[in-house]
């Protein structure tokens, strides 16, 4: 029995040693996974060369995906960002709107937004937005901030080609076009839920003080910017459908079309790679300005957006070396008979260890790969279909992204642009990313009804 538990234990240990490591000794998430990967696979019973070798095949066979598919996406929001696309695409939904959808169009603006730009990015160039908004409004600048907040967080955990649905993806061997599909049908509501319909209570239940629009005096406004590229709001919301377009058809054609050539056509230019490959050509030949220097501007960005996207590699390496150390010492089996025998199927168990993990140090990023590499003996042991795997992502993702408090940067990114303290943004944003989860988290179990 000691001996049949013992990877078991040692797992636990492992993941209570990784929050140590990040929560007291600060240490970078990607250094505390690789040390407790080594640690965990000699603790349990491997030597230290096995050890060394499961490591490194652990993150060179999640590398080996995920770095071009980030490194393409970061490149991708990049060319939107320098192009002017996101400008545009907001002058495209919010002008003219009568104010009552105004709530509802900034959550829309989020949710195709945060699908090719970093959550932090786009809120950096989305905030003069909102400003400008709360004050022709005369509204407090928070209570139109919340909708477009909820789509940008639901879009980056929900939706590929962003990073952290496309990690969990490859760590659990999901369809990247089935993920898509069910991280949109979780997450409209969960979006609908979380922004505009909390936002609509805030103004009611007067939690926080409404009266004054914020100031945005310290808030860079892009829109001032005279070397920014102005285009079409159309042209740059079809960019950003054409990855997603064609990854789903690539999904989609063996159902539809069987085996065949044209089926083999479509899966090649519908695979990730391909598809953010045509779309960030797409991108720089729609997008891209007159002026040689401006042009020259918009490839030295490009090569900027490849700095964020190197921490996020490095911390899914990781997290693929720590998932093949449970695989490799057997304690992704044991786990997977434990969660089994307390009837916890893939999807609540994902949605729990993404939930835990974040609650303890704030990053979803961190929490969605630490749980996916938990979570995919147990989607191994339950021979899940396509389809099921796929919501199995949703649901780490929906638990990932709730409980966003004082742990988490993105709290504190969020307080500061639109001074809130510390209560105020815990009444606002942090509920309003619990709804998220858990609203994206009943969606799923709801699709998983269907299929």
């Amino acid at each position: 029995m000691t001996d049949s538990l013992l990877p078991l234990l040692v797992t636990a240990g492992a993941v209570i040693f990784v929050l140590w490591l990040v929560l007291f000794l600060r240490m970078s998430a990607f250094l505390a996974l690789v040390i407790t990967s080594l640690f965990a696979a000699i603790a349990a019973g491997m030597s230290p060369t096995e050890a060394l070798e499961t490591v490194k095949n652990g993150m060179g066979g999640t590398l080996g995906f995920i770095a071009i598919v980030v490194g393409l996406g970061s490149i991708f929001g990049a060319l939107l960002q320098i192009g002017g696309g996101v400008e545009a695409l907001a002058n495209m939904f919010i002008n003219n709107a009568r104010p009552k959808l105004v709530p509802l169009l900034l959550g829309l603006l989020g949710l195709v937004v945060a699908i090719p730009v970093f959550f932090d990015v786009a809120l950096i160039i989305l905030a003069p937005v909102v400003f400008g908004l709360a004050t022709r409004m005369k509204k407090a600048a928070v209570t139109l901030a919340i909708p477009l907040l909820a789509g940008l967080a639901t879009a980056h955990a929900f939706v590929p080609p962003t990073p952290g649905p496309m990690a969990v993806a490859d760590l659990l061997g999901a369809n990247i076009g089935l993920v898509a599909l069910f991280g949109a049908l979780a997450g409209a509501p969960a979006m609908l839920v979380a922004g505009p319909l909390w936002s609509t209570i805030l103004q009611r239940v007067n939690w926080i003080s409404l009266a004054t629009p914020t100031a945005k005096s310290d808030i860079a406004d892009a829109s001032e910017n005279p070397d920014v590229f102005k285009v079409s709001g159309r042209k740059t919301l079809s960019v950003i459908a054409l990855p997603l377009l064609l990854i789903l058809l690539g999904t989609l054609a063996p159902m539809m079309l069987g085996a065949g050539s044209l089926t083999e056509f479509l899966q090649f230019f519908g695979h990730p790679f391909t598809a953010l490959l045509i779309s960030c050509g797409a991108a720089y030949f729609l997008l891209r300005p007159d002026d040689p220097d401006l042009r020259a501007g918009l490839r030295t960005a490009c090569e900027r957006a490849l700095e964020p996207a190197g921490a996020i590699i490095l911390v899914t390496g990781a997290g693929g070396a720590f998932k093949q150390v449970l695989i490799d010492t057997g304690a992704g089996g044991v786990l997977a008979d434990v969660a089994l025998g307390f009837g916890l199927a893939p999807l609540v168990s994902g949605f729990l260890l993404a939930l835990l993990v974040r609650v303890a140090q704030g990053s979803a990023t961190v929490a969605m790969i630490t749980a996916a590499g938990l979570t995919a003996p147990i989607v191994e042991a339950s021979a899940l279909s396509p389809q099921g795997v796929a919501l199995t992502v949703v649901a780490i993702a929906a638990g990932a992204t709730a409980a966003s408090h004082v742990n988490d940067s993105g709290f504190w990114l969020i307080s500061r642009y639109f001074h809130l303290d510390t209560a105020d943004t815990l009444k606002t944003w942090t509920v309003s990313s619990t709804l998220i989860g858990f609203v994206g988290f009943g969606s799923t179990l709801i699709l998983s009804l269907f299929f």
